[in-house]
């Protein structure tokens, strides 16, 4: 016995049509959902301090402008000096005048505690996460400035723009309840 084969009219095929590309829609929403945050689990980006190279990429590719990568100062690493290598271009006279600073958006904002110490603040929405303090703070200080995700400020893109590009595979994806990786907690652990 044969199956009778039903004969569509174009309004019924198209209905049709319709309702299973919508299934599909939504169907595939829901796959692209989990791949996103995981089985059950929601992640973030993060970036490793101790792989970070501060390539500057992390200004240029973050699809927010400005970047949700910002500069992060561990302070218990801190040396508080009076020539911070973060804030100060080398070689530059101890004024605070912009032609002597390392950050081109003037985002460190250096404040006298006594003599001869001084802070560094990070103005964060001044930070477009180009890593130019960073750099310098590891070239001849002690590490204290690293770049970090700001989760507040990053889209969470399925597909992080700067980690493709990431010369050092330095950003991944991390479960949303783990901490950020800060030097000076890191090392506190280390030694604790």
């Amino acid at each position: 016995m044969k199956k009778k084969e039903k004969d569509y009219s174009r309004r019924e095929f198209i209905h049709r049509g319709a309702r299973i590309t919508l299934g599909l829609t939504v169907a595939g929403t829901g796959v692209l959902a989990l791949a996103r945050s995981g089985p059950g689990k929601e992640t973030v980006w993060q970036i490793d301090p101790f792989k970070c190279t501060q390539c500057g990429r992390c200004a240029d590719e973050c699809v927010m402008s400005p970047s949700a990568v910002k500069c992060i100062h561990a302070y218990d690493l801190c040396g508080y000096c009076d020539l911070c290598s973060g804030y100060f271009l080398p070689g530059a006279k101890l004024e605070t005048g912009a032609e002597n600073q390392l950050c081109p958006t003037s985002a460190i904002r250096r404040q006298f505690i006594e003599e001869p110490y001084f802070e560094y603040v990070i103005d964060e929405e001044l930070c477009i996460g180009c890593g130019k303090c960073v750099k310098g703070c590891a070239a001849f200080g002690n590490g204290s400035l690293h770049l970090q995700i700001r989760h507040d400020r990053c889209l969470n893109c399925n597909q992080c723009a700067i980690a493709t590009v990431c010369p050092s595979d330095a950003i991944s994806r991390v479960p949303a309840d783990t901490p950020y990786l800060i030097k000076g907690d890191f090392i506190s652990m280390e030694e604790g």
